[in-house]
């Protein structure tokens, strides 16, 4: 692994663990060169994923995108920072296993925002206004007022 400070190849791995509950392996790393120490994970890719984007662009499939928006919508929210590892790689699996490995954006956006509803409604929404492209104040009223629970019919 090239260390990211000096460029160095011969890095030394001084610690390695399981992460992300076991579905990734965490290591320390140690450059004897420059002393700089970092932190890599390695995790099993069943297949290359491919993103086909709502213009028809084809593009390689990128997690660490995907964890930048979660994470963007997940931004100052009360969640343990290993629930969203897990989230994340729970959807990548479940993107894995779909069988093909041409997948649509839109396909990948609703389960994201399938998770996020799971685990926090504030994330969900600020993630959906994105995906769903909303333009005015009254697209977040329709789509929250969608959220609420119907009122019963004694109320």
């Amino acid at each position: 692994m090239r260390c990211p400070f000096c460029g160095n190849i011969d890095t030394q791995v001084k610690d390695s663990r399981p992460a992300e509950d076991h579905v990734a392996i965490r290591r320390r790393r140690f450059c004897p060169a420059c002393g700089g120490r970092f932190t890599t994970y390695e995790r099993v890719q069943l297949r290359d994923l491919v993103v086909i984007k709502s213009s028809g662009k084809r593009e390689d499939f990128d997690r660490t995108k995907l964890e930048r928006s979660i994470r963007i919508a997940l931004q100052k929210r009360p969640i343990d920072p290993e629930r969203v590892d897990q989230m994340i790689s729970g959807i990548v699996r479940r993107l894995e296993s779909l069988g093909d490995t041409d997948i649509p954006s839109k396909v990948i956006g609703e389960i994201v925002m399938e998770a996020l509803a799971r685990i926090d409604t504030v994330a969900y929404v600020r993630f959906a206004s994105v995906y769903k492209n909303f333009q005015a104040a009254g697209d977040f009223d329709r789509f929250v007022a969608e959220l609420r629970p119907a009122p019963s019919a004694d109320e």
